[in-house]
Parts: C-alpha cells; sequence; structure tokens
C-alpha cells in the first residue's frame, strides 16, 4: 500500500498528514523472496510535521485504519504502487497509480486564519522507475518520476493543480540487525494552479500581515527521508521515519504563507496483518 504524499498527510509525495510511514512500513517489499498474493491488517500512524512546505506551524496526526496488500501481475496494491503496473522489466517500470493526503484545517496554521482549509486530496498519475545499481543482492539504487494532478475532496471535486517529484532512493532489506533502511532525496514542483493552492493569497483573504499574492510555478522544494523498519513477528511491523525539507530556493519563498525555510518532520507507524493468500507471488 503506497500513501506518500508531501507535507503534513499518509509517502511517499503532499499535504496534511503524511502516512509516509505506511510507505516505510512495507520496507520489505525489497526483500528477494516471494510474498502472498493479497494480505490484510490494520495499522496505525503517528508523525509531527509542518503543516506545509515554508510553515512555520506544525501540526500532529495518529491514525487507525484497515490497510489491504494486493500483488497482481498488474493491479497492485503495495508500497510500490497503488493502482496499475503497465510495464515491468528487470530494471524498468513504468504504472500508473494513486496517493493520498489528510488535509490541514486553517484554524491550525496561523498564517491561513481565515482562509480556506486545506482539504483532504488524491494524487493521480504516471510514474517511471528505473533501477540504477544493485550494490548487493537485497538492495538497490532506484530513480523515480512521478507526474501526479492532485484532486481535492472539500465540498466536491476541485483539480488543485499538477505535481512532479524526481526521486533518488536507496533501499536495503537488511541494514542491521533485522531492519530495514531507506534512504531517499528528492524536489518538488508544481505548476502555477497547485502553487496559488498552497501559496497564493486571494485579494478577498488579504489582511495588514498578509498581502494578497500571486503565485508562479515552479520549484517547491527538496526532502531528504530516512526510514527503517523490521519484522516483529510473523504478522507484525513496525517502521520509523525522519524526514527535512527546505524550501529556500522556492518560486515563492516570498509568499506570505512561506514563513520558514526548513522544517523537520518525525513518525512511527505499526501494522498487524491478520489473513494473508497461501498462493505466494514475485515482485
Amino acid at each position: 500500500m503506497t500513501l506518500q504524499f508531501f507535507g503534513p498527510t499518509i509517502r511517499a509525495t503532499f499535504l496534511g498528514f503524511s502516512l509516509f510511514a505506511f510507505s516505510s512500513v512495507f520496507a520489505q517489499e525489497g526483500k528477494p523472496a516471494d510474498k502472498p498474493l493479497w494480505e490484510l491488517g490494520v495499522a496505525g500512524a503517528a508523525g509531527q510535521l509542518p503543516a506545509y512546505p515554508g510553515s512555520s506551524d506544525r501540526v500532529s496526526r495518529f491514525l487507525i485504519l484497515p490497510y489491504v496488500v494486493y500483488r497482481g501481475e498488474i493491479f497492485r496494491a503495495d508500497r510500490e504502487t497503488t493502482g496499475a503496473r503497465l510495464i515491468k522489466t528487470d530494471d524498468f517500470e513504468f504504472d500508473i497509480g494513486f496517493g493520498g493526503s489528510l488535509g490541514a484545517s486553517s484554524k491550525e496554521v496561523s498564517a491561513r486564519q481565515g482562509m480556506p482549509s486545506l482539504g483532504t486530496s488524491v494524487e493521480f498519475g504516471p510514474r517511471a522507475k528505473y533501477t540504477l545499481a544493485r550494490p548487493t543482492a537485497d538492495s538497490r539504487l532506484t530513480f523515480s518520476l512521478p507526474i501526479r494532478t492532485v484532486i481535492e475532496f472539500k465540498s466536491g471535486l476541485k483539480q488543485r493543480g499538477i505535481v512532479a517529484e524526481p526521486e533518488l532512493s536507496f533501499n536495503k532489506f537488511n541494514a542491521f540487525a533485522g531492519w530495514g533502511l531507506s534512504v531517499t532525496g528528492s524536489a518538488l514542483f508544481g505548476n502555477e494552479r497547485l502553487q496559488n493552492y498552497l501559496y497564493g493569497v486571494p485579494s478577498q483573504f488579504a489582511t495588514a500581515t498578509r498581502p494578497a499574492y500571486q503565485a508562479k510555478a515552479g520549484f517547491v522544494g527538496t526532502r531528504f527521508t530516512v526510514a527503517t523498519s523490521r519484522s516483529l513477528s510473523p504478522e507484525s511491523t513496525v517502521a520509523l521515519f525522519a524526514r527535512w525539507d527546505n524550501s529556500s530556493s522556492a518560486a515563492n519563498v516570498d509568499s506570505p504563507l512561506h514563513l520558514k525555510n526548513n522544517g523537520f518532520s518525525v513518525g512511527a507507524a505499526l501494522t498487524y496483518t491478520f489473513a494473508k493468500s497461501s498462493r505466494l507471488v514475485g515482485n
């Protein structure tokens, strides 16, 4: 199950409480062994993160929800893909996938007081992924490029722009004492609509301390993430992650909603699998 987004939302890659921790939970997808076709379980995640890139306010989130893993030849819901994997070779993958994020209420963010809240969002679109190297049998260095549209669920469906996040990632199944390791660096870019959603200030919401602002398309920021996970039992897995975001060179660093160049996020997740398929499949 990949629920990967940017800022405070469910990984990998958008707003609200990033259940990034949930993607870390499945870091063991990299293990060179067959796995059940499907798994059912429950997952809990907690984290503290900036309200959005450039925010001076932090938010805390805690979630418990069911999860499903399905490793079909085309349709998949695992750490790598939530959607349809259309091309798969030893070194290259191409898929059409989804991601999700919880919103951030403007009541939680001092700079956005009186403005519309950032709603729950879903990302949808293509991703290309290429394996650059396999240093060991249980590790790999990959480059991926997802390009996705962002749909907000709030009083109907609203298209909030397009996001692209080129990402370089190193994953090792057994890095130390049974713990898997994922180290990722990425850069985020958004079109004008997405940037205005995050950093624009329409004239009707301008104040003496928050002037009207028209955002520009371009660079949002960089992020560096370290995540680790390990099995506690055949049914349960624990994961931890830490992420540093920097937006000092962002296209809209002069927005009145951009107040801080650096942000730090931490989180943890725990999953328990209560049912799985007896049929095993490869990655």
